[in-house]
């Protein structure tokens, strides 16, 4: 299926980074993997980190030295959905992978996404809920279901009609981005929804694919506190006038 890639086609990869050089190593060695088996396709990584204190930008900034990789970073600590807007906002090319550091899903999990990507689709996403995806490492019992809960609501309140919107493992076709971008205004974990919730709007066609995941005990989702802010967001994507 690689073999449909060409120099041609440009990919960036945005990954959104915070406090995460506990799990950096991982992280390079699987986009520098990726690079090598990916040799055909124009690469561009970009790491935005959204304000760490830890030594994350350090670890990047020594990682994309005569690379095709960027770091932009900034000092405060914005949100995920900030974070990713601002990759965007900085990527060109072709397509548009978005991905976590954490690498729950492999990167050579793209191959499921081509034959879409070939036709067209302006977004392709993975996700963990339907027949065919592969759960290596499951969260624990009160996360999936809380996960679950989100989920209804999320279908409830957008209409969007998707099994599963927080797999960080979503291509986009550039330009079409770039037009949600411009109006999404999510900076936290409910960011996933406003985009499909705006592609929606935008008449953008959605695709989902089964994928592998792995989860990483070392997420920085803080349970409670950002589940009610994730449900309070989910209302004010709602009732905001795009």
């Amino acid at each position: 299926m690689k073999l449909m890639i060409t120099k041609k086609n440009k990919l960036a990869i945005i990954i959104p980074v915070f406090n995460e050089e506990l799990r950096l190593n991982k992280t390079f060695t699987a986009l520098d993997v990726f690079n090598r088996t990916w040799s055909s396709l124009e690469i561009k990584v970009i790491f935005v980190d959204d304000g760490s204190t830890d030594k994350t930008s350090l670890m990047i900034n020594n990682w994309v030295k005569g690379k095709s990789a960027e770091l932009y970073s900034y000092p405060q600590n914005h949100g995920k959905g900030f974070a990713i807007r601002f990759g965007i906002k900085k990527a060109s090319g072709d397509y548009i992978l978005l991905c976590d550091a954490d690498m729950s899903t492999p990167l050579n999990e793209l191959d499921k996404f081509l034959p879409f990507l070939s036709k067209k689709v302006p977004i392709v996403i993975g996700t963990r809920k339907k027949y065919g995806a592969e759960i290596s490492i499951h969260q624990s019992w009160l996360r999936e279901n809380m996960g679950k809960i989100y989920t209804l609501l999320a279908n409830l309140i957008t209409d969007v009609k998707v099994s599963d919107f927080t797999c960080g493992f979503k291509c986009y076709r550039t330009d079409v981005a770039k037009k949600i971008v411009e109006l999404a205004f999510i900076d936290r974990w409910s960011y996933d929804a406003e985009f499909l919730f705006l592609a929606r709007c935008l008449d953008f066609e959605i695709t989902e694919v089964p994928v592998h995941w792995s989860n990483d005990k070392q997420t920085s989702v803080r349970l409670l506190k950002d589940t009610a802010r994730s449900f309070l967001d989910l209302c004010r994507i709602k009732m905001r006038r795009y």
